[in-house]
């Protein structure tokens, strides 16, 4: 139905008179009639009748008048609904319990009265082609792909880098270390089963594991980290990686130990990639935020795969 004519319709209803609602809609009254004209016809009812003192609505239009005022009320909260800064800001966060959702958890502090809507996608592909069609606003990712091959009209800012640890079990022999270095880890086993081919983690794992001669393994089935806890917590041999920033929370009796990796520090980069036309302000407002608290550069001792530098 044409709103157009709708909205007409309650002007002349209001108003009493077709040259009073074309006054109020600043058009002519001709317009005001063939706009209700039209409607009438394509209602097949006549919804006026006039009289000496003006437009009088008929027994159809009484009826016809509360919907029309409903749907230009929903027509309303339609066009509220979607304009910019009404809505949540939809951000992915690769997972609940990884450093992007603390950044996102820092922003929030920052900014509480920030409505936020907090998604988790797969991957990057999956992210980019979201913030591509517009099903989210924004996606923390480690982005592989050189600023030139970025999708057209998404753009990507690195925002921080995570040390990551080496996480193991009380019988492992860097159980008691205070640090290791990737060069000590080479003849150890890493046990990552929830690495999957393709995605930007096993990039950025592929590449740390042939820069210092890592083995990295990935067999057997992925069934969650409780279960990968359970493992580290019972071996002597397989230790795991994890973010610095990524929380996790085991028994006591586990007896887990984080350890930091130096002589470099490998860190993960997390990056922001957003569509440019995207017009929400608190998408503004989070990169504004992000820009404010990230180092001015890398820190010193640090390593990152080539593709992020």
């Amino acid at each position: 139905m044409d709103l157009t004519a709708v909205r007409t319709v309650v002007a002349v209803a209001d108003a009493g008179q077709f040259q009073d609602a074309a006054t109020t809609l600043s058009i002519t009254q001709q317009a005001v009639s063939k706009r209700i004209a039209a409607l009438e016809k394509d209602l097949g009812v006549r919804l006026f009748t006039r009289t000496a003192r003006g437009a009088r609505l008929t027994i159809d239009g009484q009826a016809f008048l509360p919907h029309a005022r409903e749907l230009l009320r929903a027509a309303e909260r339609a066009a509220a609904s979607v304009r910019p800064g009404s809505r949540a800001l939809r951000i992915d966060v690769i997972g609940r319990r990884l450093c992007p959702a603390g950044l996102l958890r820092d922003f929030h502090r920052a900014h509480p009265d920030t409505e936020l809507d907090v998604v988790t996608l797969f991957d990057a592909d999956a992210a980019f082609a979201a913030v591509r069609s517009g099903t989210i606003d924004a996606s923390f990712r480690a982005v592989t792909l050189p600023a030139r091959r970025l999708p057209d009209g998404v753009e990507a800012a690195w925002v921080f880098d995570e040390p990551i640890q080496l996480l193991t079990g009380p019988a492992h022999p860097f159980a008691t270390a205070r640090t290791v270095t990737p060069a000590q880890l080479a003849a150890h086993r890493i046990w990552m089963p929830g690495i999957v081919t393709g995605t930007e983690w096993a990039a950025y794992y592929e590449d740390l594991a042939t820069e210092f001669g890592l083995t990295i393994e990935v067999t057997g089935p992925d069934f969650g980290t409780e279960p990968l806890l359970d493992t580290i917590a019972d071996s002597a041999a397989l230790a795991t990686f994890v973010g610095e920033n990524t929380r996790l929370v085991w028994p006591a009796d586990q007896d887990l130990r984080r350890v930091p990796v130096h002589d470099p520090t490998p860190v993960y980069p997390h990056s922001l990639i957003w569509r440019t036309d995207n017009p929400h302000p608190a998408l503004t407002t989070l990169r504004t935020y992000l820009g404010s608290t990230r180092p001015a550069d890398r820190a010193d001792g640090a390593w990152t795969p080539r593709w992020a530098r």
